[in-house]
């Protein structure tokens, strides 16, 4: 009985070192982001910028229908593991952009998360310079931005928020993505909530249309994609390889290339 019980002893400890290493191997990311990157310098969130990046284009000068998809990194030290995203649409002809998103504290004050509005398209959030993840013009934009809307406004969790592991700000616009198959966007894995699917489900497409994904409520999973490639979440912290850009997809650095960082 005693050489049983310390061969499950070693077993349960060697377990317990895999995961310990896993972890932090995972945490590596977002340390070094924490360590050497500029989290601190955007000051407190009623002084930080939410002006323009000035990479959208004017409406004045660009008549033809405009998707994109923005994402930056969200304020103070939870900047080092994820990123907040949203979607951008102009119709042909229109004088402005709506952007759509989920904001956490609207469903704090008792609100839906959804927000869908009238907008500066590439704002900075919070002081981040946003990171344009995908675009369209033209027909396939007008043609997008009516499953957009659709996708926007039944939405399932308007009225329920959580930071981690979901749903969030990248739930919504995973869940988006999902249902507007044309629009190929692939989420870094520093989306953190991109691959909540929903409660109870654990199979579903990858947020790139492309693909399929098994999670266990965001918190464990596994994707493959030609879009994404392959990518491993443990604890919402995604990890994996790029086949199409020979990307390597890492927490808190997000996709490193051959050529660099994106």
């Amino acid at each position: 009985m005693s050489l049983i019980v310390r061969r499950v002893g070693r077993r349960v400890l060697h377990a317990c070192v895999v995961v310990f290493v896993a972890v932090a191997l995972l945490l590596l990311g977002p340390l070094s982001v924490l360590a050497f990157g500029e989290l601190t310098q955007r000051g407190n969130f009623w002084s930080a910028s939410r002006a323009s990046s000035q990479q959208a284009p004017p409406p004045e000068s660009h008549p033809a229908a405009v998707v994109q998809v923005y994402g930056a990194r969200t304020l103070g030290w939870r900047g080092a593991f994820g990123i907040h995203t949203w979607i951008a649409t102009k119709r042909e002809n229109a004088q402005g952009y709506r952007v759509h998103h989920v904001i956490g504290w609207r469903y704090y004050r008792g609100g839906s998360a959804v927000v869908s509005q009238a907008g500066t398209p590439d704002f900075h959030w919070f002081g981040a310079r946003p990171e344009l993840l995908a675009e369209h013009r033209g027909e396939a934009a007008e043609t997008m931005i009516d499953a957009i809307e659709s996708a926007v406004e039944t939405y399932p969790y308007a009225d329920l928020y959580r930071v981690w592991p979901g749903p969030n700000s990248n739930t919504f616009t995973a869940w988006v993505a999902r249902r507007v198959p044309g629009l190929e966007l692939d989420l870094p894995p520093t989306a953190l909530g991109k691959d909540f699917l929903g409660e109870g489900r654990v199979f579903g497409p990858m947020p790139s249309g492309t693909g399929w994904q098994f999670s266990l409520n965001g918190l464990l999973g596994l994707g493959v994609s030609p879009v994404e490639g392959v990518e491993f979440n443990v604890l919402g912290l995604g990890a994996g390889f790029d086949f199409d850009d020979l990307a390597l997809r890492l927490p808190g650095l997000g996709r490193v290339s051959l050529a660099g960082t994106r």
